[in-house]
């Protein structure tokens, strides 16, 4: 196990390459998971025969158990270190995701759901965490390539999900496949995570961290990308399908040109923030969020929006990772406490969003409620120019 002491004065650039790879395995395992359920989310629907509406509220399930265990993930990466808690998390939402093939009814899957929240919350946590001790350990923007490798895991877990489907390879020989890839990625890369310096355990009396008013507006600049974010994810189809009209074989073009330009986005993007700073960076991210979005209202044709949906991909793409770097560099809060506030409130956003997509349509139209969304990115610009933390 790499220790943070010293942030890396006496730890080689080869060792440090390893660690950084180790963190992206990391991040690659816990999208390979969720990309995995998601997948076979209609197998599963089909199987226990649930309505739309059943559905629906099972996939709350999963954001609940991230949300009431936001506090706990915090206090337990604040007293035992991400290291620690990352492998032990990781391997429970591998064994969480594999349980999910065997339930018999509604009511079960609904708690291993919850389950896979609760333990997707604690990796979330501790995987950011570790994004950003390895951060300091380079002293140079990589939070976005980590971000990336999350990225590059959705479409592999996709394309899993479309292989093993078109095989004949059912939900239970597929999670198994996937749990086997999990454990063995924590076992060969667990002991090259970035150990934090102890807490000062002989002190006895228990701290108590609020969120400032800092926290609150990181959180709120994370809450207006996942909000996008998710909107992109869960209505980019119906987008297609209703308002640009496209043929059923293009209905999925919005969705995959958003995926690839968000993926590109966060590869390219330490370089990006390396060379313009932080501030730029979401200023401009911002400006494409809000470019993209308007751009599909005005022009809703084929290529045009999926143009478009490049552009907000791209523009979403360094958003989340800055912040969560930024946060885990306050200087009052623990690393983990602090991306436990931010992330709460960012997450929200992720929930939120396609809510009110959808809520806004109803009382409109879906080009009109894409046209409220365009907003996000200016409110955006103007809160980042205003923190002067993405300056540091």
């Amino acid at each position: 196990m790499t220790s943070l002491e010293g942030v890396g004065l006496h730890i080689s650039n080869q060792m440090k390459k390893r660690i950084r790879l180790a963190v992206s395995l990391f991040y690659f395992g816990q999208g390979l998971g969720f990309a995995s359920w998601a997948s076979r989310i209609p197998s599963i629907k089909t199987a226990l025969g649930l309505s739309e509406a059943q559905l629906g509220t099972l996939l709350l399930m999963i954001p609940i158990g991230q949300l009431v265990t936001m506090p706990l993930s915090a206090a337990l990466v604040n007293k035992y270190g991400s290291h620690k808690i990352l492998p032990i998390t990781a391997a429970i939402y591998a064994i969480v995701l594999f349980l999910i093939a065997f339930a018999p009814n509604i009511w079960i899957l609904g708690a291993i759901l919850f389950l896979f929240g609760v333990s997707g919350n604690m990796c979330n946590i501790s995987v950011n965490t570790q994004g950003v001790l390895a951060e300091q350990l380079y002293g140079k923007p990589i939070m976005s390539s980590f971000h990336g490798a999350w990225s590059l895991a959705g479409f592999t877990g996709a394309l899993l999900g479309l292989l093993s489907m078109n095989f004949q390879i059912g939900t239970v020989g597929h999670f198994a496949g996937v749990l086997v890839l999990l454990l063995v990625n924590i076992v060969l890369n667990r002991n090259f995570l970035v150990a934090e310096e102890s807490k000062e355990k002989s002190t006895k009396k228990k701290e108590k961290f609020k969120p400032d008013w800092l926290i609150v507006q990181l959180g709120i600049i994370g809450f207006f990308s996942m909000a996008t974010e998710g909107a992109m994810f869960d209505w980019t189809g119906v987008y297609f399908s209703d308002v640009v009209q496209a043929p059923e074989k293009w209905i999925t073009l919005g969705y995959a040109s958003f995926m690839v330009m968000m993926a590109a986005g966060r590869f390219i993007g330490d370089g990006v923030i390396a060379k313009l700073g932080r501030q730029r960076t979401l200023q401009i991210s911002g400006c494409m969020m809000f470019v993209g979005m308007l751009t599909s209202v005005l022009f809703p044709n084929l290529w045009i929006c999926t143009l478009a949906f490049m552009i907000v991909g791209l523009g979403v793409a360094c958003n989340v990772p800055t912040v969560y770097s930024v946060t885990g560099s306050h200087k009052t809060i623990p690393a983990g406490v602090a991306l436990a506030m931010v992330s709460s409130i960012s997450f929200l956003g992720f929930l939120v969003g396609p809510v009110l997509i959808g809520y806004i349509a109803e009382l409109s139209s879906l080009r009109y409620s894409f046209a409220v969304f365009s907003l996000f990115g200016v409110l955006m610009f103007f809160m980042v120019s205003r923190l002067k933390i993405f300056n540091q």
